[in-house]
């Protein structure tokens, strides 16, 4: 679980932390890891390099709207060593075939601004929602499975 922690804040603070913040691996973020990590409603899948975590990705049904006709990505996560060698996309493809076994259209939140994840999102097949929450810092995006 301490791993997943360290990857989600590193990945958190290198690749949008300027936008909302900078956080810090404690052990209450590490605890929360934990419990979502098992949380029934959420399939989880973990990138493996040379023997060591590299990243991950979690999906299940759709949080933000609560609708049981869509699904959401909920988290996807590269440690920042690893960004730009293929992880995120293969964990994308995981995410994306779990998701589309139980959903046809799926949702994800991101930060709003956040250019280089709004390109990844956009190049796996995903497309920018009229939707904001969280005072307009956090963006939907959408696509069909």
């Amino acid at each position: 679980m301490d791993a997943i922690a360290t990857i989600y804040v590193d990945s958190w603070n290198q690749g949008f932390g300027h936008l909302l913040g900078i956080r810090d691996l404690t052990e209450d973020r590490i605890e929360r890891w934990r419990v979502d990590l098992t949380s029934p409603t959420t399939e989880w899948t973990i990138a493996e390099l040379d023997g060591a975590v590299a990243g991950f990705i979690g999906v299940g049904p759709s949080r933000d709207p609560v609708d049981p006709k869509l699904g959401e990505l909920e988290t996807i996560a590269v440690a920042p060593a690893h960004w730009r060698r293929g992880v995120g996309s293969a964990l994308m493809a995981s995410g994306l075939q779990q998701l589309g076994a139980r959903w046809s259209r799926a949702i994800l939140w991101t930060p709003a601004n956040y250019d280089r994840g709004h390109a990844f999102y956009t190049a796996m097949g995903w497309h920018e929602l009229d939707q904001t929450r969280a005072s307009g810092t956090e963006v939907a995006f959408g696509r069909l499975l």
